[in-house]
């Protein structure tokens, strides 16, 4: 699929009610692989982001490695903003053949649209591929107009969209604050459940155990005892502290992992996705290794997060040893203690598993925002989305009134 870099995109602000800006005005250039942007460049405008997902390097990766790409049904085609020789603005975006590896469901919609005999593939979509954490939002320079900069961007993906006959854009995990900008312009917002753990100045562990009811503060005491009880030792290993030969193991537990749940497992991502980490990217990387007795051998079991700032992303584990409580240990109260230990101030542990309750974990909304180009499905997606949402958002308090605390943070 080719650029269509020579359309003229006017400068033009629809609802925003702003005067365009003195700067010379952005040329837009649609990018098929972000190595096309110097690392850089890209970073300057997504490093001061909370989220790493959208930083050149992981992104890099992704397409990389074979990850992403056309045949995967994720061709990537990225929309970049340039004054001469400077980066003012980028969009990751991906043109998908299907809704896999997006962890919004919109299964939904996609069975509209066949009764009303609408094409719903191929869609643009903005997002990091199989991350499915909180923060999507516009690479936008600091010193632009952020209002403005995000109308013109999505202008240049309404002619996307129209000039390759694709049936909408959706904006998948976004930045809340962020998110509004896109309303004015037609998007609707959808709620979905996820999961956080917050820190509210815990001093310790225990510190933290102490807002649980009685009788689950002796559960997680009981499932923490479980590691030395079979002789098996956490480790937490970041940058330099992580050796080449855990990457390689990260996959295979995580392949294996995903192959016990056959059609239904979520293996996206290649060998050399995890190969390519060492070099380029362990500087982000929390491992959580469990080593049994001899800690000169492989881990028997790893969780595998990502860490920025104060937040925490939890991503993959796996096991090669069953062991009663590691998946709890590895996944939840190891790194709630490093995050304590390290001033992290918001744990995202990853979608699914309400057992992340009982372990302290809040459910939490997160947004998708939605354009359908076929003005009849717009129109379906705004009459029902309202009533969608309440009852989301009903079923993430009834979830929240099951947690076991026993006083709030």
């Amino acid at each position: 699929m080719t650029s269509w870099n020579s359309i003229e995109i006017p400068i033009f602000f629809g609802d925003q009610g702003t005067d365009v800006s003195e700067k010379k005005p952005p040329e837009i250039r649609w990018i098929q692989r972000v190595d096309e942007v110097d690392a850089s460049a890209w970073d300057a405008l997504a490093g001061p982001l909370p989220t790493p997902f959208l930083e050149w390097e992981w992104l890099h990766l992704l397409e990389a490695s074979s990850s992403v790409g056309a045949e995967k049904g994720w061709l990537p085609h990225h929309l970049t903003l340039w004054r001469d020789d400077t980066l003012v603005a980028a969009a990751p975006l991906y043109i998908k053949s299907h809704s896999v590896g997006e962890f919004v469901f919109d299964h939904a919609w996609a069975d509209v649209a066949r009764r009303l005999d609408i094409a719903y593939y191929p869609k643009l979509v903005g997002m990091s591929p199989f991350s499915p954490t909180i923060g999507y939002r516009f690479l936008i320079a600091p010193d632009e107009n952020q209002s403005q900069m995000t109308a013109l961007m999505l202008m240049a993906i309404e002619h996307l969209v129209r000039h390759y006959h694709l049936a909408g854009c959706s904006f998948n995990y976004v930045d809340p604050d962020w998110g509004r900008l896109l309303e004015p312009h037609g998007f609707l917002s959808w709620t979905h459940q996820s999961f956080a753990w917050h820190n509210h100045g815990y001093r310790s562990f225990d510190d933290y155990l102490a807002i649980f009811k009685s009788n689950q503060r002796r559960n997680i005491r009981r499932e923490r005892r479980a590691m030395p009880d079979q002789g098996i030792q956490l480790v937490p290993l970041t940058d330099e502290t992580i050796s080449r030969d855990l990457f390689p193991h990260m996959y295979r537990l995580y392949a294996d992992t995903n192959a016990q749940f056959g059609p239904w497992g979520c293996k996206y991502l290649t060998e050399d996705f995890f190969l390519g980490l060492y070099a380029r990217y362990r500087h982000r990387i929390l491992l959580i290794a469990a080593y049994h007795d001899d800690t000169d051998a492989l881990p028997i079991g790893m969780s595998f997060l990502l860490v920025k700032g104060d937040r925490l992303y939890g991503r993959y584990w796996g096991t090669q040893a069953p062991a009663n409580a590691l998946h709890f240990n590895a996944c939840y109260y190891q790194p709630i203690e490093w995050a304590i230990e390290n001033d992290i101030r918001i744990f995202d542990p990853g979608i699914g598993g309400e057992h992340k309750i009982r372990r302290g974990f809040e459910a939490v909304p997160n947004i998708s925002y939605h354009r359908f180009a076929d003005e009849r499905m717009q129109e379906v997606l705004r009459l029902n989305i309202g009533r969608i949402n309440q009852m989301e958002q009903a079923n993430i308090d009834g979830i929240n009134s099951e947690r076991p605390i026993a006083q709030a943070p």
